[in-house]
């Protein structure tokens, strides 16, 4: 099992809580070729719970949020 498939396997979470209006996420595709796959809107407050999938290989935030992981909080501000 390389390190992708234990990535993939574990389904890791992470947390996004908006600090103003009209957050966005983005969901990025596994593979050759990267590609936007999913999007979501958050208003101020909002908190939105993922997980990382066999699709899902990395998420791009636009705005003032929070983000946190098992590795650490980022705040977008910073």
């Amino acid at each position: 099992m390389d390190h992708d498939e234990k990535l993939v396997g574990s389904g890791e979470y992470f947390v996004v809580k908006a600090k103003e209006q009209g957050v966005q996420v983005f969901g990025l595709t596994r593979g050759k070729d990267t590609r936007f796959h999913h999007t979501e809107k958050l208003d101020k407050g909002e908190v939105l719970i993922a997980q990382f999938t066999e699709n899902t290989s990395a998420v791009k935030v636009r705005g003032k949020a929070i983000v946190m992981t098992k590795h650490g909080v980022i705040d977008t501000e910073e």
